[in-house]
């Protein structure tokens, strides 16, 4: 997840996943809801999460391809309140990921409104290294872009990873997500700019793999 959406002023500029439930479209607006898979448990962030969410992102492994993040705690409660805003304007959601068994937030997903109702949204992660390789970022990714396509009612989700970010890029492959081109020098960190690969999920696709692949699973 190269982009952040914020940035940091000294003033705040604003195994088997369960599918997302099914509530009213608008519902989320005023809340989201607790998301329950196999290994992890996705929900909104809290203020509370901020010192959690510091110490995940703050590592170079973890940073090294996003645009950068809050460098203090207080930056992150900063985020925190803005992704409520956003989220109750119906433009962005953001949920925390949480390892079953645990309370600690060790990283996140974001959705963002790329045009009016979401019908085309933005997708991205960060998840703190020491969780890297352990099956959690499929299982929480399986249950935010059900959330994107059932709920929000999404029918197209972009990523973009920079090319030499190989992790990202192979944990999209992962998903099934399908590559669509190269955006040349379109992601710029530390005066250096990369290049980015797009990446797409359609709704109706999505839906049909994951049809053939419970079918796989009951027979």
């Amino acid at each position: 997840m190269e982009r952040m959406p914020y940035q940091q002023h000294d003033v705040f500029v604003p195994p088997l996943p369960l599918h997302a439930p099914q509530v009213d479209s608008n519902h989320w607006r005023t809340g989201l809801p607790t998301l329950t898979g196999g290994r992890v448990t996705l929900r909104e962030l809290q203020t509370a999460d901020a010192p959690a969410l510091f110490a995940a992102m703050s590592t170079g492994d973890v940073s090294r391809f996003l645009s950068p993040p809050p460098t203090t705690v207080e930056g992150f409660e900063r985020f925190i309140d803005w992704t409520h805003r956003q989220r109750a304007a119906g433009q962005y959601v953001c949920f925390a990921i949480i390892p079953r068994g645990s309370d600690m937030v060790i990283g996140l997903f974001q959705i963002r409104s790329l045009e009016p109702d979401f019908g085309n949204a933005e997708w991205g992660f960060a998840l703190a290294s020491e969780f890297w390789g352990t099956g959690l970022f499929v299982d929480g990714a399986q249950l935010a872009i059900d959330f994107a396509f059932d709920v929000i009612g999404a029918r197209r989700l972009e990523a973009r990873a920079v090319l030499k970010n190989g992790r990202g890029n192979g944990a999209l492959r992962k998903l099934g997500a399908v590559q669509e081109g190269v955006l040349r020098r379109s992601f710029l960190r530390n005066g250096e700019h990369f290049d980015q690969m797009l990446w797409t999920i359609l709704g109706d696709e999505w839906r049909d793999s994951r049809q053939g692949w419970f079918s796989a699973v009951i027979h």
